[in-house]
């Protein structure tokens, strides 16, 4: 073990450390011998190899997280020049200006019960035809009513997901 004796200079008040033994330089070099060693080993290379797939693996993860963010598309800019943008992780095979002009463009709901309205043959609930469960009806099941009181005398009630129907 390395001992350092100290001496104090009483005049200068300076500490000066006097190395007793020499084990401190020879503890340096078995360190700079330790690391040769080491890389001249047989665990060098491997060391390096799993290393190198951490790092690869690391950076795979990081590129597929950035793939899977949905694209912003910028769909207006004001006057003011705030650009306001979308997510297309909400949009289902119909691009989003399109369901913005269906919503402006979209025929009101009538007031009166004497609008036509449409129900599948297997099901027991009518729709107005702009309505969402009335598009999921094929072609081949559609029935289509003069007025609700025709769709409520076959035995059809009202469906809760179309806005309007009482």
């Amino acid at each position: 073990m390395t001992q350092f004796l100290k001496k104090e200079n009483e005049e200068d008040k300076i500490e000066e450390y006097v190395i007793l033994d020499d084990k401190e330089v020879r503890l340096k070099e078995n360190w700079k011998e330790k690391i040769l060693d080491f890389l001249d080993g047989k665990y060098f290379i491997s060391v390096i190899i799993i290393l190198v797939a951490i790092i690869a693996f690391s950076l795979g993860r990081i590129s597929g997280l950035q793939e899977k963010r949905p694209p912003v598309r910028v769909i207006s800019e004001s006057i003011i020049g705030e650009v306001k943008g979308v997510s297309t992780d909400n949009l289902i095979n119909t691009p989003y200006l399109e369901k913005e002009t269906e919503k402006n463009n979209s025929v009101s709901v009538p007031s009166d019960s004497s609008g036509q309205v449409v129900a599948s043959k297997n099901g027991t609930k009518y729709h107005y035809p702009w309505c969402g469960g009335a598009k999921q009806i094929s072609s081949q099941n559609l029935i289509t009513f003069n007025s609700i009181e025709d769709a409520r005398a076959a035995g059809y009630s009202p469906a809760a997901n179309c806005k309007g129907l009482k």
